[in-house]
C-alpha cells in the first residue's frame, strides 16, 4: 500500500481491540491487523495510539478518555494511519470493561464508517484543529 492512500474497510469488516487501563493492547483481532497492516506481536504491548492518525484532533480522544473513565460508553469517528503511512477512517464504539481476571480495561469495536460520515467527521475534525492551532 502506498504512503498516504485510503483503505477502505469492506462492509463486512469488524475491528476489534483490547486494552489495559493505560491503553497499551492486549489482543487485535485478524481485521484490526489486516486494515493496519501490522502482525499481532507487534501490536501486543503498545500503545493503541500507535494507529492515530495526525489529523486527528486532540479534543477528540480528549472525549475518548473523558468518556470511558467515567465508566461510559463512547463513539465517534476516528481516522487511524497505516503500517505503510496510510489511513482508514472508522465508526469506533469503546467501552470500559473488566475482564476474568479482574483487571480493568477497554474494548474498542470498529466497522466502516459511510461517505457521508467521513465527510461530515473530516470538516468537524478541520474545525477543531484549526481551534487547536493545526
Amino acid at each position: 500500500m502506498a504512503a498516504g492512500q485510503e483503505t477502505v474497510l469492506d462492509d463486512y469488516a469488524f475491528l476489534v481491540s483490547e486494552t489495559d487501563a493505560k491503553g497499551n493492547i492486549l489482543f487485535a483481532n485478524s481485521d484490526f491487523c489486516k486494515i493496519a497492516e501490522y502482525t499481532l506481536e507487534e501490536l501486543i504491548g503498545k500503545p493503541h495510539s500507535m494507529v492515530r492518525h495526525k489529523d486527528m484532533p486532540k479534543k477528540a480522544f480528549k472525549s475518548l478518555w473523558e468518556t470511558v473513565q467515567k465508566d461510559q460508553v463512547w463513539t465517534g469517528y476516528v481516522k487511524n494511519a497505516t503500517k505503510s503511512g496510510g489511513y482508514y477512517w472508522v465508526f469506533a464504539t469503546v467501552y470500559p470493561f473488566e475482564s476474568c481476571d479482574g483487571a480493568k480495561g477497554y474494548m474498542s469495536c470498529r466497522r466502516k464508517a459511510s461517505q457521508k460520515e467521513i465527510t461530515e467527521a473530516v470538516e468537524l475534525y478541520k474545525q477543531w484543529n484549526k481551534e487547536e492551532g493545526k
